[in-house]
Order: structure tokens, then C-alpha cells, then sequence
């Protein structure tokens, strides 16, 4: 078990088939800019497709599909209320990656 300060190196995670697809298709997932919107609107709260649709200027057959790819990698989730599906963020550890490639863009 680690220790609370303790980092890992890469050597401490192998990088096999599986680990090297998850990490190259959550690269793909921050890569787009709609994607990067839609995130960064669920880092603030849940919204329905058509609240993000609207939101993003966009239709809501765009944002489903978006939102499908960002489900299948568990980065964002949905619960259902009635008729209509709120999603959020899932993985508070792409949110962080996402909000760190920000401020990096923003830093002068």
C-alpha cells in the first residue's frame, strides 16, 4: 500500500494493451473541442442533452453522440429523471487533467 506522500514513476504502472487503449482513447476524448466544452460545463453542474445543446449552440443529436463516447469511457455518467437523462462528470481525475490543460492555456 502507498503512503500518502509517495508518487508513482512510470515503471510502477506497466503500460499494457489495455492500460495503453484506455489512456490513448482519454487523450482522444480531451482532444475535441466539443467534448472539452461539454466537460467543462458538467465540472460545473448536471445538465440534460438539451440544456447542453442549447447551452453549446449545438444540436442535440451532436451532443447525444458526444455524450456517448464520454459515457462509454466513464467520464461522464446520467441519471434519469422521468423522460429526461442529467448527466455529470464520472472520473474527477480526467476533470482534473482538464482543468490543469486549462489553466496552462490561460497562463501568460
Amino acid at each position: 500500500m502507498m503512503k500518502q506522500d509517495e508518487t508513482f514513476t512510470a515503471s510502477e504502472h506497466p503500460l499494457d494493451e489495455e492500460t495503453l487503449f484506455i489512456v490513448s482513447q482519454t487523450f482522444k476524448a480531451l482532444s475535441d473541442p466539443t467534448r472539452i466544452r461539454i466537460l467543462n460545463l458538467l465540472c460545473v453542474a448536471e445538465h440534460s442533452v438539451n440544456e447542453l445543446a442549447e447551452k453549446l449552440d449545438l444540436g442535440q443529436s451532436t451532443v447525444s453522440h458526444q455524450l456517448r463516447f464520454l459515457k462509454q469511457l466513464r467520464l461522464v455518467k446520467f441519471r434519469r429523471a422521468g423522460t429526461t437523462l442529467y448527466y455529470s462528470k464520472d472520473d474527477e481525475h480526467v476533470i482534473n487533467l482538464l482543468n490543469q490543460a486549462i489553466e496552462h492555456a490561460a497562463h501568460p
